[in-house]
């Protein structure tokens, strides 16, 4: 299709409204950066009248040339009032943003009961406030704000309050489902009908309420509308706004739209992973397109598939929005799924089998004690090196030792640790904020003198999950240990009853992962063939 369609980015604004988000100026900034190099069309950075984090945003995001047109945010002027009067307005007039969306009200029932006026007056406030806005020389949007609820309840006025905003010069009409309640038959009937009413370019916001703003986002589409609005991951008020990083690949991918370019289009991962990070909310492993498991494959019927065509168990090619297939192993994991794993390794499989499914025999046995491997990755090629790979031991643990004493209101952790390298045994005291802690000073200090780059890695998340709740504190637990370098993130696996082994044999493998291409001194072992796999610690 060559008929092209704008993406209007509001994850600065309505996506800072979900709970539990706030954005610093500083945070704004890097993501407008980010969605700028995406290729959107219009990012909506906030309102200018609002709050000082807004006004400093729009200070500093000027100076960025940004390739999007940079859009302020704001309402019609107040009832009985005018434009010149009305201080919200002319802030953003004044915000040097080269767009403007003004909200307004396009269901009776809120004018009377939400802003208690006339529904004239509410039409002069719709006319007037665009008109002021486009007399700036800024480029007008208006959002009708509940508009199919309002065309469900009263169609003659919802459509009236459009035609005012086509009246004063709005460049785009947007259809608000504000409360996110209406259904993709209805959004394709009600587009269809506003598209042939009012001669204006028709946009589409959708929120989430009913699981539907992605799919009435596209019916909308569908129907005739050119504009689409929404944030990255979802982000917003109540359940979210509709998901970007379903809308642009499916249109581009699915549609035969062109949104944005297809190397712009690979980057929606590394955006949508990084507006995460920076938002502090967790992103979905299950978010289509952009979630770390978007493209994983866990039974071994499907990855017998995948290596033979991906297109057997894939919807696209993952690359094409910058992630990546990944196989797990799991209790449900077959001979395709270990071969997958270690050949990904560069590990010498057997074809023979006999292996592999002594492997799986392995797996499965570790996950009825509690291992999960699915989210401990470096644990699983420890385990695989040590069937595949001829593993080398680089350390072995001879004894550790934890002391916690309080004395005088303050809780001291010490840790003790005996290890054997390369022959030599070392001992090690280390004290820390917490026994793990502690572990992790001491395990550290015994190292260094022998890979002085472990002082580069460091943990960056430790979680642990009870395993047998009815055995209330003597109960099994799993310990997840994630840790980092200044290049790659690895996670490790622990169980036990006692959560002091567990963290340790999680800690344990963490390190021996690092020292797989870790640089060593002469006295060290070379372990370019492998370490000492999981368990046996």
């Amino acid at each position: 299709m060559t008929t092209p369609l704008y993406i209007f980015d509001t994850t600065l604004r309505d996506g800072t409204q979900g709970e539990g988000i706030s954005l610093t100026a500083e945070d704004k900034v890097k993501i407008a950066l980010k969605l700028d190099a995406l290729g959107v069309h219009y990012i909506e950075g906030g309102n200018p009248g609002s709050n000082s984090k807004d006004i400093e945003f729009f200070r500093r995001v000027r100076e960025l040339k940004l390739q999007a047109k940079l859009t302020a945010f704001g309402s019609t002027r107040r009832k009985n009032s005018t434009c010149e009067q009305d201080i919200n307005l002319r802030h953003l007039t004044e915000s040097g943003a080269s767009a403007a969306t003004l909200v307004g009200k396009s269901w009776d029932f809120h004018v009377h009961t939400a802003l208690q006026t006339t529904l004239e007056e509410n039409l002069a406030m719709i006319y007037e406030s665009l008109a002021y806005v486009k007399n700036s020389g800024m480029e007008a949007l208006f959002d009708a704000e509940h508009f199919f609820d309002g065309y469900k309840a009263n169609p003659e006025y919802a459509l009236a309050a459009l035609a005012k905003a086509k009246a004063a010069g709005a460049q785009w009409i947007v259809l608000c489902d504000t409360n996110g309640g209406t259904l993709p038959g209805e959004i394709s009937e009600i587009v269809t009908r506003v598209v042939k009413e009012i001669d204006a370019p028709i946009g589409i916001h959708t929120h989430n309420d009913c699981e539907l703003a992605v799919a009435n986002t596209l019916a909308a589409i569908t129907a005739g509308a050119r504009h689409i609005q929404g944030t990255i991951n979802g982000y917003g008020e109540r359940c979210g706004n509709a998901n970007l990083c379903s809308i642009l690949p499916t249109l581009q991918l699915k549609m035969g739209y062109q949104c944005v370019s297809d190397d712009q289009l690979k980057m929606l991962t590394g955006v949508a992973r990084y507006v995460s990070e920076i938002a502090n909310v967790h992103l979905p492993v299950n978010q289509p397109y952009v979630g770390n498991a978007a493209f994983a494959h866990k039974g071994g019927i499907h990855v017998s598939a995948i290596m033979k065509d991906s297109k057997t168990y894939e919807h696209i090619s993952p690359d094409l929005v910058g992630n990546k297939q990944r196989v797990l192993v799991s209790e449900l994991a077959g001979q395709s799924n270990i071969l997958s794993k270690a050949q990904e390794m560069g590990l010498e499989v057997s074809t023979e089998g006999l292996k592999s499914r002594d492997v799986i025999d392995r797996i499965k046995d570790l996950e009825h004690q509690g291992y999960q491997f699915e989210g401990a990755d470096a644990s699983l090629e420890l385990l695989l090196r040590d069937a595949y790979g001829g593993s080398v031991q680089v350390f072995t643990v001879d004894s550790f030792k934890i002391m916690v004493e309080k004395t005088a209101g303050e809780l001291l952790t010490e840790a003790i640790v005996k290890i054997t390298v390369a022959g030599e045994q070392v001992y090690t005291v280390a004290e820390g904020n917490g026994p793990v802690n502690a572990l992790d000073n001491a395990l550290r200090k015994a190292l260094i003198q022998f890979y002085p780059g472990i002082r580069d890695i460091h943990l960056s998340d430790y979680k642990v999950r009870v395993l047998d709740e009815k055995d209330a504190t003597a109960a099994k637990v799993r310990v997840l240990i994630e840790s980092t370098d200044f290049n790659d993130t690895w996670s490790t696996v622990g169980v036990s009853s006692n959560v002091i082994e567990a963290s340790w044999e999680a800690l344990v493998d963490s390190i021996r992962y690092a020292l797989l291409g870790m640089t060593k001194n002469d006295s060290a072992p070379d372990l370019s063939r492998g370490t000492q796999g999981l368990v046996n610690h």
